[in-house]
């Protein structure tokens, strides 16, 4: 990295959980930035309704962000890159979207940067990526080669499941458990550590001028290891309600995610299964690494929560 001063930050996937407060980080640093989104967008509705998850400062430019020729035209005055881009289910369950959005797309991204001599990228991954069976955690093991073998200026952090406000994992169970009184769940003694997505911006901002975190690879936990069920009963306590968690043995657990797959949203699909087949947790501390202390989430529950029942 030279000693420049990082001015102006395209974002991928900006108007998403993590992009939207993340950039809001970075307009309080004084950058300029820049988020793409997939588009164009079919009507001027759908573009006001992006434009209004952003703050104002921030541009939205919409386009084909897999071209090489839309992201050379954006990149041309970019400081730097962060790549937010991702989704947790696909059509069908092949592993081509999931290989699209991650593997197809950092490829192209990689391209554009390397043209346009930028040098700097932050890429968010997971946990476990490159590991098990799972067609989400294989193709960001396959994002992540690419990266690694760019030659650029990158860092990549590696999030176990994000808390927040509207997350899709405390807010998502509270939905359920606002009409059931037991929950079946598969694999409920699969264990997280959930991370607070204010320190998963807090290391993206401290990285992105730092030297020390080129070419680093940063899992982020948080100080707490919770089961899938203790997360449930973590959930129904903090909005007064009494519910049972039932644990379904494997072959239950495997047909209620083939059953998922078909439902409005997917729930719960054969790809989530295989994914919980590992634990989201790590040994190593990646934010004390970064010098941020990890919130422990089940304090922020009130927060997450505060929404309407």
């Amino acid at each position: 990295m030279s000693g420049e001063r990082i001015r102006h930050v395209v974002v991928l996937g900006g108007t998403g959980f993590v992009g939207r407060p993340l950039v809001r980080r970075l307009l309080d640093d004084g950058r300029r930035v820049t988020v793409l989104s997939r588009g164009p967008a079919p009507d001027p509705a759908a573009y006001r309704a992006k434009r209004a998850q952003l703050t104002r400062d921030a541009s939205l430019l919409e386009g084909d962000v897999h071209d090489v020729d839309f992201l050379r035209a954006v990149l041309d005055d970019a400081d730097a890159v962060v790549n937010l881009t991702g989704i947790l289910n696909e059509k069908g369950d092949s592993g081509e979207g999931f290989e699209r959005v991650f593997t197809e797309l950092t490829r192209s991204l990689l391209t554009a940067m390397h043209d346009n001599d930028v040098r700097r990228l932050l890429q968010m991954s997971a946990l476990n990526a490159g590991l098990g069976e799972s067609h989400y955690l294989q193709a960001r093991g396959h994002a992540e080669r690419e990266v690694r073998a760019s030659r650029l200026d990158w860092t990549i952090f590696q999030p176990s499941v994000i808390a927040g406000p509207g997350d899709g994992l405390f807010c998502r169970f509270d939905g359920l458990l606002k009409f059931a009184p037991v929950l079946p769940v598969g694999r409920a003694q699969a264990r997280f550590q959930p991370v607070w997505i204010g320190d998963v911006v807090e290391a993206f901002a401290r990285a992105l001028e730092d030297p020390a975190c080129v070419h680093q690879t940063y899992p982020l936990v948080g100080p707490e290891v919770l089961t899938l069920a203790e997360i449930i009963r973590l959930t129904a306590r903090a909005r007064g309600r009494h519910r049972a968690v039932l644990a379904l043995p494997e072959a239950l657990g495997k047909l209620q995610a083939d059953i998922g797959e078909w439902l409005p949203g997917k729930p719960i699909s054969r790809d989530n299964w295989r994914s919980l087949q590992l634990d989201s947790v790590s040994g190593e501390d990646g934010l004390a690494r970064l010098g941020i202390e990890a919130t422990p989430v089940t304090e922020r529950l009130p927060e997450i929560l505060a929404t309407d029942t």
